[in-house]
């Protein structure tokens, strides 16, 4: 299988887990729009779920594909959150906002009882920081932000470039009107600490590491699909 098809069968595999009636966080980027259009065909076929979008992005795919959607106001516990990563490492630990939406995506995530996750093969790492990780952050202040960020990683032995992500809107914007840093680290030996000193920080809005969330992941390799479930 190529990735996009390896990207199908693990967001294939993910809809065993929606029952009827379920309130749905939907995640953001290209393994979870496969999910979207798979979730679409049982929904024509009859299956009732209410879907919480995680970007405007996702919100426009599930409206033209027929999706009932809430938003979190409206419907702010979530029986189940599906969603893909950048990075997943054997505690289920991993890196998020490659498409730009972490911050939704992290708060879905927390509002549903339970988070899974689904990816390609070559999202599986030993340790997290191979991929840049996003940090969202406030347009004021920025360069204040950023060398605060690097003084924190410094402490913890990280260094690395902190590049302002780029679009069509130069530079890229959130859909909450943040900006994103991305931070080539490499290996992220404490991603706990990590964390607690990037949220200290008063430009830094969320970070990308998204640790002791996930329940299941469903990652689709050469081999077939591997279901590693959290020990949590």
């Amino acid at each position: 299988m190529d990735a996009t098809n390896r990207k199908i069968e693990a967001a294939r595999a993910a809809l065993a887990y929606v029952e009827n009636g379920m309130r749905l966080g939907i995640g953001t980027g290209s393994t979870a729009e496969e999910f979207v259009k798979l979730l679409a065909e049982k929904v024509a076929d009859g299956l009732k779920v209410t879907g919480v979008p995680t970007s405007e992005r996702t919100a426009r795919l599930c409206m033209e594909l027929g999706i009932k959607l809430s938003s979190l106001e409206e419907t702010p516990v979530l029986d189940l959150a599906i969603d893909g990563a950048d990075e997943i490492d054997p505690a289920l630990d991993l890196i998020k906002g490659g498409g730009g939406a972490l911050l939704r995506e992290k708060i879905v995530a927390t509002a549903a009882k339970r988070l899974i996750i689904i990816a390609d093969g070559s999202k599986k790492v030993d340790c997290l920081g191979a991929f840049p990780l996003p940090i969202e952050v406030n347009r004021y202040g920025l360069e204040v932000t950023r060398l605060a960020i690097r003084r924190a990683a410094e402490t913890l032995g990280l260094q690395g470039e902190l590049t302002l992500r780029s679009g069509r809107d130069e530079p890229f914007v959130t859909d909450g009107g943040h900006l994103i840093l991305d931070a080539s680290f490499g290996r992220i030996p404490d991603s706990r600490a990590l964390s607690a000193a990037l949220v200290a920080i008063p430009g830094v809005v969320e970070h990308g590491l998204f640790l002791g969330l996930t329940t299941i992941a469903i990652i689709a390799g050469e081999d077939g699909i591997d279901v590693m479930q959290s020990a949590g």
